[in-house]
């Protein structure tokens, strides 16, 4: 979880009711509009014809929306902070800059509202069970924010807290930010963003549930007890409630902050973070499907890496993991038609595209196959396949390509294997991918 906005010493009220959530989103939105109706005016005016993406993707416009949202923090900041990881690689530095502001920290509630939230949970003599409860959060993000305490047995903790009124926010919340992304001009022509948005709502749902993500917690550090490279908290079930989850208290440093340390340690780390992703979707059934880098802490002195949010678990369906494997195989090996048919089944490949839209996805994904299968230790510092993809999918977007999303399953391991590669090209790892895969596929 990314640490509190620094530009903020008191904290910023989360607005908790509806209504008024609706309001400032609506008037975010007709105030856009209004800016990009006078920019386009002026450039009509001086003999140009602006593009719409270009009225909206201007700095100013990108401070007003990442400054809004991190503000109402909840649905409307988790759904930016989405935009923000896929669209960061391809925005201009000084717009991506701009962008990374929702994931690099939100406002965090002052004083006086965190203890209300807490009352609330714990009653009014909470803070009799303290040594010490530092009001001033080392965490804030979009559903809550993170408290270090201490207990009167001398164990430090680390609390979570959610933001009021942020789970009876979300339906409206989403609704207004996909009004908002189709007021952009960003999405492709003919895309259906209902069911992206059905599936965020569901999945905000789920992790504004403390209770459940305690289990989920429960459940990881019992599957990975055994394995040294990773530690997880485990929470305490007398402090946890629906909407405040106590833990364990874990060290370290950002992952990022790896990219300055030698090559084996870079390497080890990702090579560890894609081995656990594999047995999560090869061996638990169970994926953490929250890419965000900060839900990963590097200890320098240990090696471990700690794992440290999953509101955002997902259960697979059994048949998810066979057709990953079958597809991973069948295009490594260049045998096309069973690619395609693992493809096909995994939602990745529409029917309904046009012939030659479909082949040029085929071929991309026979670029992409073919590239792995000549490296056995991936050097993810190379980004030369990846702009090439990404310059063709825009193209593709850019001609109206817009397939049906696969299953709900498929859409969020497709998010954490593409955080997982961001956060390899981040750090310039190589990974044997031969050996992992050869370990893990059925």
């Amino acid at each position: 979880m990314p640490k509190p906005h620094p530009g903020r010493t008191g904290g910023l009220p989360v607005p908790s009711r509806r209504l008024g959530r609706s309001a400032r989103l609506g008037g975010l939105a007709i105030g856009l509009a209004g800016r990009m109706a006078r920019d386009g005016l002026a450039g009509l005016g001086r003999g140009e014809r602006p593009d719409r993406r270009d009225l909206l993707l201007t700095p100013a416009n990108l401070h007003r929306i990442t400054t809004e949202l991190a503000r109402m923090r909840g649905a409307a900041m988790k759904v930016g902070q989405l935009v923000s990881m896929d669209a960061g690689a391809i925005l201009p530095p000084d717009l991506a800059e701009i962008m990374s502001r929702l994931r690099d920290g939100a406002d965090f509630m002052p004083p006086k509202q965190l203890k209300s939230v807490l009352n609330a949970a714990w009653g009014p003599n909470w803070l009799h069970r303290f040594a010490q409860f530092d009001v001033r959060p080392i965490a804030a993000a979009s559903i809550g924010q993170v408290h270090k305490a201490g207990l009167r047995d001398g164990r430090t903790i680390a609390v979570k807290v959610q933001y009021p009124g942020i789970a009876r926010s979300i339906d409206s919340d989403v609704a207004n930010v996909g009004s908002l992304m189709r007021l952009s001009g960003l999405v492709p022509r003919g895309l259906d963003l209902a069911p992206l948005l059905a599936e965020a709502r569901a999945q905000l749902h789920a992790e504004t549930d403390y209770a459940a993500e305690a289990a989920h917690m429960t459940h990881f550090a019992d599957l990975l007890a055994d394995d040294p490279r990773f530690a997880l908290p485990r929470p305490l079930a007398d402090l946890t409630t629906q909407t405040v989850l106590a833990m364990d208290f874990v060290t370290g440093a950002p992952i990022e902050a790896l990219c300055e340390a030698p090559q084996p340690i870079r390497d080890q780390v990702a090579e560890a973070l894609f081995d656990l992703l594999l047995r999560e979707i090869f061996e638990f059934g169970l994926v953490q499907t929250d890419p965000n880098f900060a839900n990963y802490r590097h200890d320098d002195k240990t090696g471990q890496i700690a794992l440290l949010d999953f509101g955002a678990t997902r259960s697979l369906a059994p048949w998810v993991a066979p057709a990953y494997g079958a597809l991973i195989r069948a295009g490594m090996a260049g045998r096309r038609e069973e690619m395609v048919m693992a493809a096909t089944r995994l939602g990745l490949l529409d029917d309904s595209l046009r012939p030659d839209h479909r082949a040029r996805v085929i071929a991309m994904m026979e670029t992409a196959f073919g590239d792995l299968a000549c490296h056995p230790v991936y050097d993810f510092s190379d980004q030369g396949l990846a702009h090439t993809l990404q310059a063709e999918g825009m193209a593709l977007a850019q001609e109206g390509l817009a397939p049906a999303p696969p299953p709900a399953d498929v859409l969020f391991v497709q998010r954490k294997i593409g955080g997982l590669y961001l956060l390899a090209a981040r750090l310039g790892a190589r990974v044997p991918l031969h050996t992992l895969l050869e370990r893990h596929l059925p």
